[in-house]
């Protein structure tokens, strides 16, 4: 009986601390994905080159594997974040100017935008409602992305666009795996980190828009 008190105790402490994980990587990612916004937006103002996202993922891949896990437990890890999303973004110009050049480009942004939205919203509500634990995807889903990633890099040398299509198909299945994975971590209370939660979560949302709107310019675009 003396030690049910000291039980109520530490779920207690965990609850607050799982709550502020997961409101410190909301608040988070909401800031990261504005920022996106305004650095795509930059982009596209001043019309950067074709290279520009190629080079760009490079580079915000360098500093996920090289320079986050060195600072996601201190105050520059927030800095580090803002300047991944901040490259991703930007490397999202070029792309977005080749759909609005198509003739319904707008619809096909606004489209993958709001389909993105619905995904994470919908996913993220189901996790954060039934509390279910969706950590048993994790082997799953990295499976499946090196698998999706090897067929992507042969696909550059076989360019079969049903292949592209499968692929860009499978992309956004998985990454939608990963928002439930994620989600769960955190509420449960497997990750304890809002940075690199916030990181995981940035990159499921970047994927899913950007092979939606593959998806979508291929099936509904000009050619």
């Amino acid at each position: 009986m003396n030690q049910n008190p000291q039980i109520l105790t530490r779920s207690g402490v965990s609850a607050l601390e799982t709550n502020k994980v997961l409101r410190n990587t909301y608040m988070l990612l909401s800031l990261t994905l504005l920022f996106s916004a305004l650095t795509a937006a930059i982009s596209m103002m001043v019309v950067t080159s074709p290279w520009v996202p190629l080079a760009s993922s490079i580079g915000a891949l360098a500093m996920i594997w090289l320079v986050l896990p060195r600072t996601a437990n201190s105050g520059a890890g927030i800095a580090v974040v803002f300047a991944i999303t901040g490259l991703l973004g930007f490397g999202l110009g070029p792309i977005l100017n080749s759909y609005l050049a198509m003739s319904n480009g707008s619809q096909v942004v606004a489209t993958a935008l709001g389909g993105t939205g619905i995904i994470f919203l919908g996913l993220s509500g189901y996790v954060l409602t039934t509390r279910k634990d969706f950590s048993f995807m994790g082997g799953f889903l990295m499976v499946g992305f090196f698998v999706v990633l090897l067929a992507a890099v042969a696909n550059i040398f076989l360019a079969i666009p049903a292949l592209s299509l499968a692929i860009s198909a499978i992309v956004i299945m998985i990454m939608s795996g990963f928002i439930l994975y994620d989600t769960s971590r955190i509420i449960n209370g497997g990750e304890t980190n809002y940075v690199l939660a916030t990181v995981s979560l940035y990159l499921s949302i970047y994927n899913i828009f950007i092979h939606l709107l593959h998806l979508l310019g291929a099936l509904g675009g000009d050619d």
